[in-house]
């Protein structure tokens, strides 16, 4: 099984992910003399992989949570891009590795086989650690450039192949050849392969007569199907008590939990603030057919084994944290969407509304920069009822997801004009309207309801604004030209009010409209204040359409 992983380091936390997925799912499935899910993970790695952080991070949480069927083998050949490993990474691997609770092994040559596989057989009978196997190799064997960088990113020339296939006495004047014995050897995994199969089939038919109720699922969430019926557990809020999307997207989970019990994550030490926790639940280090996983400060190693999961199959895996922090995860999010896999990002905190924490807490370019991503679906919801439709929409697209939730309360709007679903599974949608309007007001999440005061104020004046909500603009912008013009109508200005970047919203105002958004980072005092010193009241969004109305 092979993934995406580019960008060194993200295939080692992509392979903890896929380990975790497997323990997980054999606990929840796995019944006496029906062990249908049961299979080791086996990843290779380099020092590029070593050295980069989220190896470090990954394999750490591997350790604590004894994933006995993660086999890792290092590629140990003491050269890197720039020349021999020892110019910048002189870490003893082997010990760093036991001090994260991992089994280690030294094969001292990497053409011996038979002490390779003897050391495979020794890490599957480790079963309370993953295991990392160091391979001593030498980089481009058989070549004039062996054991030296220029064999690391070089192609070798017309020369130094001829050399390089008189050593291994092949045909010099054959581009390309596969040695005879060598095709028999990797043919026979044709007949084994359909052996283990039919085996695995014969025993899943027996499990499906014993089990028919496990196996129905089992198959149900192999191929990535929702049950029937499942949406009818989402709640839904009426107008009254103001509540934080995050505290709204907590609810809903666990409202859902039992419907959808494929539905598996947890925070980076946040789950008492992200609210991402299944209630009653068991920990998955506790039991491994629990569904909460507490993965540390380790946000990209967090959201890269949510990639490993997702590719698994078997999960909808999310992992959470606080917005700003979507820097540090950033490159596995993006590998999330160029794989098209079903990984959640639930992300809270999500403006300068979270107040005191201040400017290194109070995400201001992320929004842009998370939007900015090809084939990733962004959800910033307005209120509970939004935030209900969001999620319902991330768990039915089964591709990449992230929620921008509030720490700070926000009115329930009334839905009695509108259905939310249908508004928010279109991306944006008319929220209030008036007759003739003469401005459009266009709110995301927190600054939604500012925008729906704005519009009473300018009512009062005598000027009709419509106001629309948009929660998602990659979905958004997948609706037709026509459904585009009809909320947002050619000839009327436009102001966008979002607390974030304003880089991304003139392609919706045009040059003849206005965003108020942000061009500085934050301030550290209570999210109110905060806010309404940096203009996100509704005093300050009519004034700013007023002045739109009069050009």
């Amino acid at each position: 099984m092979e993934v995406t992983t580019g960008p060194l380091g993200q295939g080692v936390a992509m392979a903890v992910g896929m380990a975790i997925a497997e323990k997980h799912l054999a606990a929840v499935y796995n019944r006496p003399n029906f062990e249908v899910v049961d299979h080791y993970t086996y990843a290779l790695c380099g020092d590029g992989d070593l050295m980069e952080g989220v190896s470090h991070e990954a394999a750490a949480l591997a350790g604590t949570l004894g994933l006995g069927k993660l086999i890792l083998l290092y590629d140990d050949n003491l050269i890197s891009l720039d020349g021999p490993t020892e110019l910048s990474y002189t870490d003893n691997v082997p010990e760093r590795f036991e001090a994260y609770h991992w089994q280690v092994q030294r094969v001292a040559d990497g053409n011996d086989l038979v002490a390779i596989e003897a050391a495979i057989e020794a890490a599957k009978a480790e079963t309370g650690k993953p295991s990392l196997i160091a391979v001593r190799t030498v980089i481009g064997y058989g070549s004039p450039k062996a054991g030296t960088n220029k064999v690391h990113g070089e192609a070798l020339g017309a020369a130094d192949t001829a050399s390089t296939k008189k050593f291994f006495g092949f045909p010099e004047d054959q581009s390309f050849y596969v040695p005879d014995d060598a095709l028999a050897n990797w043919r026979k995994a044709v007949d084994r392969g359909r052996e283990f199969e039919a085996e695995w089939n014969k025993l899943f038919e027996g499990y499906k007569a014993a089990f028919p109720e496990q196996a129905a699922e089992f198959e149900r969430t192999q191929k990535g199907e929702l049950k029937a019926g499942w949406e009818k557990a989402i709640p839904s809020y009426a107008p009254g008590k103001p509540q934080a999307t995050r505290n709204a997207g907590g609810a809903i989970m666990n409202a859902i939990a039992n419907d959808v019990p494929e539905l598996f994550g947890g925070a980076a030490d946040l789950t008492s603030s992200t609210k991402t926790i299944f209630k009653p639940g068991q920990s998955f280090h506790v039991d491994p057919a629990g569904r909460n996983v507490f993965f540390g400060v380790r946000e990209f190693g967090m959201c890269a084994a949510v990639n490993g999961m997702a590719a698994h199959g078997g999960l909808i895996p999310f992992g959470s944290t606080f917005f700003c922090f979507a820097d540090y995860a950033k490159p596995a999010i993006r590998l999330a969407a160029l794989m098209r896999i079903h990984s959640l990002f639930v992300f809270t905190h999500d403006s300068i509304g979270l107040g005191e924490d201040g400017p290194t807490h109070q995400p201001i370019e992320q929004l842009t920069m998370l939007r900015a991503i090809p084939d990733l679906t962004d959800f910033r919801p307005a209120d509970a009822n939004e935030t209900a439709a969001a999620w319902r929409i991330a768990l039915e697209r089964k591709s990449p997801s992230f929620f921008a939730l509030t720490r700070q309360d926000l009115p329930v709007i009334d839905t009695a004009t509108h259905d939310v679903y249908t508004g928010v599974s279109k991306g944006g949608y008319v929220l209030e309207d008036a007759p003739n309007p003469q401005v459009v007001l266009i709110g995301t999440g927190s600054e939604v309801w500012p925008c729906v005061e704005a519009a009473k104020l300018l009512a009062a004046d005598g000027i009709a604004a419509r106001v629309v909500s948009l929660p998602s603009c990659e979905i958004f912008d997948e609706q037709t030209p026509e459904y585009k013009a009809s909320v947002l109508p050619a000839g009327v200005p436009r102001l966008a009010v979002e607390a974030g970047s304003p880089l991304g919203w003139w392609k919706y105002v045009g040059l003849n409209g206005d965003v108020i958004g942000l061009d500085r980072f934050g301030a550290s005092a209570p999210g109110p204040k905060v806010m309404a010193e940096l203009g996100f009241t509704a005093e300050n969004v009519a004034a700013r359409a007023k002045a739109l109305v009069k050009k």
